[in-house]
C-alpha cells in the first residue's frame, strides 16, 4: 500500500507539474513558515519513529553472531526508516502543502492518502497501519520485557519480580503484563504528544550519555592496542551529543518536568541501593551476549 501511494503521488505530481512540482525544497524550508522552535519541538516528536531501532539490541542474546548481525540490523533499521519515511513525508507535503487545511492533524497522512488514491487506498492503508501498529507494539513490548528481565536477572532491579520466567513458556510474564498495563493506562489519557515527549526525554538523555561515554572510553582513557582517532573517537560522538541535546531542548515544558521527576526517582533508588553512593551500583552483565 505504501508503494502504491508513492507511485500514485509521483505520477500525479509529475503529470501536473513535471519536475518542478516533483522536486522542490519547499518541504524542507519555507521562509514564510519557518520557525526554529517549532521545528525543534516537531523533531523531538518525529524522533519517535526511530525509537524502535535500539530495541533490536535487547535481543542480542537470541541472535546468531550478535557482534556482527545486531550492529548491521540496527544501522539498516535506521537507514530504511529514514529514507522510506522521509520519502512518504516529502510526497505527502508536496501533495497537500497547507497543513492548516487538514481536518484532523493526528490523521493527516490518512487524509493525504485518501486524496491521492481514493477510498480504496484509504481503507487499505487503515488496515495496514492497524496490522503494523499491532506488530510494532508487540515487538516493543517483548523488547522492553527482555530488557527488564536482564536488569532483574543481574539484580539491577528487584530479582523476584523482574527476573521471573514462566515455567511453561519460559517468558518474563510479569514484565510483559507490567508493560501492557502501563501502556493501556497511558492510552486512556489520550495525551499521545506528552507520552511521546516523555519517551524522548529518556531516549535522548540516554543517547547523550552514550556519546559522552564513547569520548570517555575511547578518547580520554588510555588505549591498548589501538591508536586514538580525533575524528571517530571525539568529533563524531561530540556532534552526536550536541545534535541530541538540541532536540532534547525542544521538548515541551511539561515533559521536562515529568521527566526530571522520574529521573529523580531513579536517582533516589540508586542512592538507596548503593547506601548513599558509597557502593558501586550493580551493572548488567553482558558477557553472555
Amino acid at each position: 500500500m505504501l508503494l502504491a501511494f508513492i507511485a500514485l503521488a509521483i505520477h500525479y505530481l509529475f503529470s501536473n507539474g513535471g519536475w518542478v512540482d516533483l522536486l522542490s525544497a519547499a518541504p524542507f524550508y519555507n521562509p514564510r513558515e519557518f520557525d526554529l522552535r517549532a521545528v525543534l519541538h516537531a523533531t523531538s516528536f518525529a524522533a519517535l519513529t526511530y525509537i524502535g531501532f535500539d530495541s533490536v539490541t535487547t535481543l542480542a542474546e537470541d541472535v546468531h553472531n550478535p557482534k556482527r548481525n545486531v550492529l548491521l540490523a540496527t544501522v539498516v533499521v535506521c537507514l530504511f526508516t529514514g529514507i522510506f519515511g522521509g520519502m512518504l513525508t516529502y510526497l505527502g507535503q508536496r501533495f497537500w502543502a497547507d497543513f492548516r487545511a487538514f481536518p484532523e492533524i493526528a490523521t493527516a497522512f490518512l487524509d493525504v492518502v485518501r486524496r491521492v488514491g481514493g477510498t480504496w487506498l484509504f481503507e487499505a492503508m487503515v488496515l495496514l497501519l492497524a496490522v503494523a501498529n499491532l506488530g510494532a507494539g508487540l515487538t516493543g513490548q517483548v523488547g522492553a520485557a527482555r530488557l527488564l528481565f536482564g536488569m532483574g536477572r543481574d539484580n539491577v532491579l528487584p530479582k523476584r519480580f523482574f527476573a521471573y520466567l514462566s515455567p511453561k513458556n519460559n517468558t518474563p510474564t510479569f514484565n510483559i503484563l507490567l508493560i501492557g498495563a502501563l501502556t493501556f493506562a497511558g492510552s486512556r489519557g489520550k495525551r499521545y504528544d506528552l507520552i511521546g515527549e516523555l519517551l524522548n526525554f529518556g531516549a535522548f538523555l540516554g543517547f547523550m550519555g552514550v556519546n559522552t561515554a564513547t569520548v570517555q572510553q575511547f578518547y580520554i582513557l588510555p588505549q591498548k592496542g589501538r591508536e586514538k582517532s580525533f575524528f571517530k573517537d571525539f568529533f563524531l560522538p561530540f556532534v552526536g551529543f550536541v545534535f541530541c541535546l538540541v532536540i532534547w531542548m525542544g521538548l515541551g515544558k511539561l515533559a521536562k518536568i515529568a521527566g526530571f521527576v522520574w529521573f529523580a526517582v531513579g536517582l533516589a533508588y540508586v542512592a538507596i541501593r548503593t547506601r548513599g553512593f558509597r557502593l558501586e551500583p550493580v551493572m548488567i552483565d553482558f558477557s553472555e551476549s
